[in-house]
């Protein structure tokens, strides 16, 4: 499976917020899933759509935070992934051009 890469998404992360705790202090980077399931692998980041908007303080302790379990570590970045997209998609970053489907 080839792994989706688009940077415009990483780099759009840089101009909001960290969806975490709310810093803005210039450190705000597209932080890629750890996960298997979302293409992460030896060497391999996930795909760029699984990336959320994280300051550096947030990134790290995702990453190699101690003080998290691995389930909070997770869940930290599902929620902090969860809020980057709906973030772009309000802002008009983001949006669905797929076919319309017809109720019916």
């Amino acid at each position: 499976m080839s792994v989706y890469r688009n940077s415009d998404l990483v780099t759009a992360c840089r101009m909001l917020p960290c969806q975490h705790c709310g810093a803005d202090d210039g450190t705000v980077v597209g932080a890629h899933s750890n996960q298997l399931r979302d293409g992460k692998g030896r060497g391999i980041k996930a795909h760029d759509c699984r990336v959320a908007a994280l300051c550096a303080s947030c990134h790290s302790e995702i990453d190699q935070g101690s003080r998290l379990t691995r389930y909070e570590r997770i869940e930290m970045f599902e929620e902090a992934w969860r809020a980057t997209m709906i973030e772009f998609f309000t802002r008009g970053w983001l949006a669905y051009t797929g076919p319309k489907w017809s109720q019916g």
